[in-house]
C-alpha cells in the first residue's frame, strides 16, 4: 500500500507548479522513450519549450478553476510530489461525450507502491460526479506501453474505437 496522500493540485503554490510541470516534463519525455525510440522521445522534448509551459500551465488553471478536483497529487513525507492525475473538466465532457482522463502519472522510483491506484480511485470519483452525456470514463494510452496497458485493463478498460491522426 501506498504512503502518498492524494490531496488537490493548488494553483497558487509556486511549489506545486514546479513540482507538477516538472512530472509532466518526464511525463512527456518517458512517453517517447518507452513507445517510439530516439526519434518519438526527441520529438516530444522538443516541445517542452517555456512558451509551452507558460501556456499548458494556464490551460491546467483554467481547468482547475472549472473543476477544483481535476487535478490531483500524489505527495510522500520523504520525496514530496511523485505523481498526478489530470481528469479533464466536465464542461469539456462534449469533446468524446465522456469524462476523460488527461495525464496519470508516477516518478519511475515509485511505480508498483500502490500510487497509481490510488490516484486512479481519484480519478474515477471526480468522473463519477460529472454529468457526462456517456456514463464512461476514457483515457489514451499508447498501444506500445504494455505497462499502462495492463493497469488499465485491471480496472476493466477496454479498446473503444481507434484515434487516428496525421501530420499538420
Amino acid at each position: 500500500m501506498t504512503d502518498a496522500t492524494i490531496r488537490p493540485y493548488d494553483p497558487a503554490s509556486t511549489g506545486d507548479r514546479r513540482a507538477l510541470w516538472d512530472l509532466k516534463r518526464e511525463f512527456e519525455t518517458g512517453i517517447g522513450e518507452a513507445t517510439g525510440g530516439e526519434d518519438k522521445s526527441s520529438r516530444y522534448e522538443s516541445k517542452l519549450t517555456q512558451g509551452y509551459k507558460r501556456r499548458w500551465l494556464e490551460w491546467v488553471d483554467r481547468c482547475v478553476s472549472d473543476e477544483e478536483r481535476c487535478l490531483s497529487l500524489a505527495e510522500t513525507e520523504s520525496e514530496g510530489v511523485v505523481g498526478y492525475v489530470f481528469v479533464l473538466p466536465e464542461r469539456l465532457s462534449f469533446i468524446w461525450d465522456a469524462a476523460v482522463v488527461n495525464e496519470l502519472y508516477v516518478a519511475p522510483e515509485k511505480r508498483g507502491d500502490g500510487i497509481a491506484d490510488a490516484l486512479f480511485e481519484q480519478a474515477i470519483g471526480v468522473a463519477e460526479e460529472q454529468a457526462l452525456p456517456l456514463d464512461r470514463l476514457l483515457l489514451d494510452v499508447d498501444r506500445d506501453n504494455e505497462r499502462a496497458r495492463r493497469f488499465y485493463e485491471g480496472y476493466g478498460f477496454e479498446p473503444w474505437g481507434e484515434v487516428v491522426a496525421r501530420e499538420l
